[in-house]
């Protein structure tokens, strides 16, 4: 096999997507390191993972419906929707937060299964559906309260204030740690678990995948039930890192997620995806508003524009990989002919 053979072939493996990804975070982080001396510190990179805990798990919800070729857009109402429910019932009630937290998590759940059971039962569009929910979850945050609930109970700022300690380099957040294993978690169960191989499949092909015999009906609703768990369980550290509800906390966090997702190397269309590429995308986002802070004259609504214009590259380089796939399909069905 040839130079050009082997990259071909390399272009079309489904990890492709992940190494421009990973390659472009690191000459991103690189390039900050050559313009600020402050981007040499261990802690500068501690906090892409502590300031973007939330986007974090959010993105690993949203990759599952992603996968599955559907979306979920009521992903940043939910997480306000949580953090105003928690905020309220530390504030409020007597309810100590060993039973708050499990109580706000079913609303992640609950929003979840109830979309993919419409979604999935009634064969509607997900983005109608889960856009229905984003209004419904940013309304009843408004409906619990209109004004900031600050949370104050001593315990739970305790644990929000909590630092742990990497070999003296530097410290991570609970938060941080929370995402890192929801990715890890996430990344075995789609590569070594039935469901998982199944979420695959009908991300390629849905007919295909219930003439298989596949559990296609479960499956979908799983899939939304597990990103309602993801949202609400980033809504519980997102509080923890605003200490407040809040009914525009989250507000637009569903567009990160979904760009973090896509440059990640996620298709759209479903069927292909890697989860720590996800990571990757969210941090990439990270690094570039680190440069904005640093430069300290920009506006972080560059940010926006920047991955704006890396989603649109990523799309275009999906569609032309997926092209460059069915053409080298094409002329290994050719040669096989003959």
């Amino acid at each position: 096999m040839n130079i050009r053979s082997r990259l071909s072939t390399a272009i079309a493996s489904q990890y492709f997507p992940f190494f421009v990804t990973v390659s472009l975070f690191i000459i991103l982080y690189i390039a900050g390191i050559m313009n600020y001396r402050g981007f040499t510190h261990a802690q500068v990179f501690y906090n892409l993972f502590i300031d973007n805990a939330p986007l974090i798990i959010v993105t690993v919800g949203v990759t599952f419906t992603l996968l599955i070729g559907g979306i979920d857009l009521s992903v940043g109402s939910v997480v306000a929707l949580v953090c105003m429910s928690l905020a309220y019932l530390l504030k409020n009630t007597s309810i100590p937060v060993f039973a708050a937290v499990p109580l706000v998590l079913l609303i992640g759940i609950a929003v979840g299964f109830i979309q993919g059971y419409l979604i999935t039962m009634f064969d509607m569009q997900p983005f109608i559906i889960t856009l229905a929910g984003m209004f419904f979850c940013r309304g009843l945050t408004a409906v619990i309260s209109r004004n900031t609930i600050i949370i104050d109970n001593p315990a739970y700022a305790a644990l929000a204030s909590e630092r742990i300690r990497i070999f003296d380099t530097g410290f991570i957040s609970v938060g941080a740690i929370v995402a890192i294993i929801v990715l890890i978690l996430a990344t075995i169960f789609l590569k070594y678990t039935k469901t998982g191989r199944t979420i695959f499949a009908i991300g390629g092909s849905e007919s295909s995948a219930s003439l298989m015999g596949l559990p296609v009906f479960k499956t979908k609703i799983l899939v939304y039930i597990i990103s309602g768990f993801c949202s609400a369980l980033a809504g519980i550290v997102y509080s923890w890192i605003m200490l407040s509800g809040y009914t525009l906390h989250g507000l637009g966090m569903e567009m990160d997620a979904i760009a973090s997702s896509v440059i990640g190397g996620t298709l759209l269309t479903g069927g292909v995806g890697f989860m720590p590429g996800t990571l990757f995308g969210v941090l990439i986002q990270g690094i570039i508003l680190t440069f904005i802070t640093f430069q300290g004259t920009l506006s972080a609504w560059w940010t926006k524009i920047v991955v704006g214009a890396l989603l649109c590259v990523f799309i275009i380089m999906q569609a032309l990989i997926t092209e460059h796939k069915n053409k080298l399909s094409s002329s290994s069905s050719i040669k096989s002919d003959k």
